[in-house]
């Protein structure tokens, strides 16, 4: 772990900030070149060796958030992961997976791993011995999701990365959905993180990007397959992710803040079957999640009761979005059936507890009242047009 001298909010304002130094400028320039001197440099930059100056100085940003020596930026989530991946496996390994996690991840691992010659075993649950259990004489690898996409489920981080490290494995998280502001970790024993910046780093929904950091050693790993596999991010983007990163602290402790209301009050609503979200204490793995996260997070899922058709009723919302993707400003609503997890088979979500009637809700910062009151109003109309 690296000790911080400042506080989150100062360290989303104002590391990873290019100086301004001939305008003195308040933010950021942005460097658009794609062509810079090679000669008589420190370093020689190119846009697809992650090393242009915002490239550079807002990987400083996410590495300092995540307590880790080095990052690097990517042009979405999956291109993180997946060169993440290729970075520490080869032809004849094999890598643990735990069974509950983004979709997209999953269908990545069994589409592309088979012609890579690369091995994997999803686990049975996301217990430390539903882990070990899997692991094999040529595991390399230990991939998990806390809390996960879109069952909420915690994992024992501690616990897992301690298993990883007892056989040599290198382990590494999905961090999205807790963000740095809510969970690190690194400081657990994890070795890689990763996120999809799409979603609570840039959290305006108009910024595709991804994150790794990790350890010099295993940053400068990646980098090396990256720079082959041209990944890298266009710095307008960079600029934009660096520009949206200065509130992201104050944006995550707001939508968390409406989360831990909103979760209370779904979870004792008459037309709602259960709610899936790591602060309510009736959730399974509550205590682990208060251990191990600075605070339970904005997203969560529900079901409605039999009767209550979940696609009617997110087509009487006023207010939250049914939208594709999460962590915005703005509150939305998506059933995984049909988005995250609908390149998995039907067998495959039943398998994992993704039934057609469950809702992810990400919360965004409006106020609670409004948000409470859009819920109410569209389960009102839903009841009303299935009796009639």
């Amino acid at each position: 772990m690296t000790k911080q001298k400042y506080g989150l909010n100062t360290i989303c304002t104002h590391i990873g900030e290019i100086k301004d130094e001939q305008f003195k400028g308040a933010v950021s320039p942005m460097y658009l070149s794609t062509s810079y001197q090679f000669d008589n440099v420190d370093i020689k930059r190119y846009p697809r060796y992650f090393n242009t100056p915002n490239q550079e100085f807002l990987s400083k940003k996410i590495a300092t958030l995540e307590h880790t020596e080095a990052a690097l930026i990517f042009g979405s989530g999956m291109a993180a992961i997946s060169h993440m991946f290729l970075a520490f496996l080869q032809k004849g390994d094999h890598i643990v997976v735990q069974n509950t996690l983004y979709g997209g991840t999953s269908n990545f691992i069994r589409e592309e791993f088979p012609k890579y010659g690369i091995e994997f075993t999803f686990t049975d649950g996301y217990s430390v011995a539903d882990f070990e259990k899997a692991i094999q004489s040529n595991t390399k690898v230990i991939h998990l999701e806390s809390p996960s996409n879109p069952l909420l489920t915690i994992t024992d981080i501690k616990g897992v990365s301690a298993l990883a490290k007892d056989h040599g494995i290198i382990s590494t998280i999905d961090n999205t959905f807790a963000s740095p502001i809510n969970q690190n970790p690194i400081d657990l024993g994890v070795d890689v993180v990763m996120h999809s910046a799409t979603k609570y780093l840039g959290g305006h929904s108009d910024i595709l990007a991804g994150a790794v950091a990790s350890s010099q050693l295993h940053i400068d790993r990646i980098w090396n397959v990256s720079k082959n596999l041209g990944g890298s991010l266009s710095d307008m983007t960079v600029w934009m992710l660096e520009r949206s990163m200065k509130t992201l602290a104050l944006r995550v402790k707001a939508q968390t803040k409406n989360a831990k209301k909103l979760a209370t009050f779904l979870n004792q609503h008459d037309a709602v079957a259960k709610v899936y979200y790591p602060g309510l204490k009736d959730h399974p793995e509550h205590a682990l999640a208060k251990a191990q996260m600075h605070d339970f997070g904005a997203m969560m899922s529900f079901e409605l009761k039999d009767g209550i058709d979940a696609m009617a009723f997110q087509n009487q919302l006023q207010l939250i979005k049914s939208s594709m993707s999460l962590a915005g400003v703005e509150s939305t609503m998506l059933l995984p059936a049909k988005t995250s997890h609908a390149l998995l088979s039907q067998e495959e979500r039943d398998a994992v507890g993704i039934s057609d009637r469950l809702i992810r809700f990400s919360v965004g910062i409006e106020t609670f009242r409004d948000l409470k009151n859009d819920i109410e109003q569209a389960i009102t109309k839903t009841k009303a047009t299935s009796i009639a």
